[in-house]
């Protein structure tokens, strides 16, 4: 559950009590400093250029939200590196059951296709997924699928998105090094694996 009072926004959380004045705790794929803990919740403060380019000005709006702490050293690496920092917006399309899984198809910003991959990650909302599909879309945009199996949808804030729900986005943090990289040196990174 999330409240919000100015630029801080409460948030209830199991392990709130474990938190630490400083930590960081990525919030429905945003990293984002622990400034108050108080019991089973913890504060944050979330800048005005955060709430106008990420989802968190709507939180107050759905029950819940995704939460993460942060990796420490020596803990397993379960999916790909998620670092928090979003990179757009996009919009739920549609919902398709697949057997006891669900295929969800997202929009994304057209500058997104570079860093897509068949079969690499994106973070939506923070949760590590598979790019299932990736598609043109007319007017330059792009869209991809993903798969949730059941477990992601009873333990992620997944299952809440309505059609036209807006989620964060991260692409994979390797591919922006690479595309960095290839920009330096005059080099283009080409979109790949797209249908």
């Amino acid at each position: 559950m999330v409240s919000r009072s100015g630029d801080t926004f409460t948030i209830q959380a199991e392990f709130a009590s474990d938190l630490a004045i400083g930590e960081s705790v990525c919030v429905s794929g945003i990293c984002l400093t622990v400034t108050g803990v108080s019991g089973d919740t913890f504060d944050v403060d979330v800048s005005p250029t955060t709430v106008s380019l990420t989802t968190a000005g709507g939180w107050e709006q759905h029950p819940r939200v995704n939460l993460e702490r942060a990796l420490a050293l020596g803990d397993p690496l379960g999916g790909h590196i998620v670092t928090g920092h979003v990179d757009g917006v996009g919009r739920l399309l549609e919902r398709v059951p697949l057997g006891n899984s669900e295929r969800l198809h997202f929009s994304a910003p057209a500058n997104f296709a570079a860093h897509f991959i068949a079969e690499g990650s994106v973070a939506v909302d923070g949760v590590s997924l598979t790019l299932n599909e990736i598609l043109d879309e007319p007017g330059g945009g792009v869209s991809f699928w993903v798969t949730i199996i059941p477990q992601t949808s009873a333990h992620t804030t997944l299952a809440d998105r309505a059609v036209q729900d807006g989620v964060n986005l991260e692409t994979d943090v390797l591919g922006k090094y690479v595309e960095r990289v290839l920009a330096l040196r005059g080099l283009a990174l080409e979109p790949a694996g797209r249908s």
